[in-house]
C-alpha cells in the first residue's frame, strides 16, 4: 500500500498536557484515519498519521502552528478552500490566539472528522491522478510490442 501522509502538530507541555481543542482534534483525526483506512484500501492507499509535538517555546513564537494538519504536504485549509483564523484558547495555551479553520461562515476550533476525510479524499484523488497520468505517459512512450508489454492493457 502507498501511504497517504497526514501530519498533525500541536502544543504539548513538558508534563504531556495539551489543550481541549487539540485533544478533541486528535480524537477526530483518529476517527478519520479509521474511516480512511476502509475507504482508501481498495485504491491501494493507506493513511499514515504522524504527530508532531510543539514545545512551549515554539508555540509562543507561533501559536497558529498548533493544531495544524497537513495532508500530502499541503495544509488542510488548501484542500478544503478554507481560511485560517485565530481565537482565544484555554488551559495550557494560556491566553494565546490559537488556530481556527473557517469554511464559509462556520469557524472550527476543533477540526472535525468530516473535514479531515474530505481533505484526505481530495489529496487521494490528486495522488491517484498523478499515478494514472504517469502510467499513461509511460504506456504512450513504450516501444514494446503490445503482446509483451504490461503497460499496454
Amino acid at each position: 500500500m502507498r501511504p497517504l501522509k497526514i501530519v498533525w502538530q500541536r502544543l504539548v507541555t513538558p508534563g504531556g498536557a495539551t489543550c481541549n481543542r487539540c485533544g478533541d482534534t486528535f480524537t477526530e483525526l483518529q476517527r478519520a484515519v479509521i474511516k480512511l483506512k476502509d475507504v482508501l484500501a481498495p485504491l491501494d492507499l493507506a493513511p499514515n498519521l504522524e504527530t508532531v509535538e510543539l514545545t512551549p517555546e515554539s508555540f509562543n513564537r507561533d501559536p497558529a502552528a498548533s493544531n495544524r494538519i497537513w495532508i500530502e504536504g499541503r495544509p488542510i485549509e488548501e484542500w478544503l478552500g478554507a481560511r485560517v483564523g485565530t481565537s482565544r484558547c484555554c488551559s495550557v495555551c494560556g491566553d494565546a490566539e490559537c488556530r481556527t479553520v473557517a469554511i464559509d461562515q462556520t469557524v472550527f476550533e476543533t477540526i472535525p472528522e468530516h473535514l479531515i476525510v474530505r481533505a484526505a479524499l481530495a489529496a487521494a484523488a490528486r495522488t491517484l491522478g498523478a499515478v494514472t497520468e504517469s502510467a499513461s505517459t509511460e504506456a504512450e512512450s513504450c516501444a514494446c510490442a503490445p503482446a509483451c508489454c504490461a503497460h499496454r492493457g
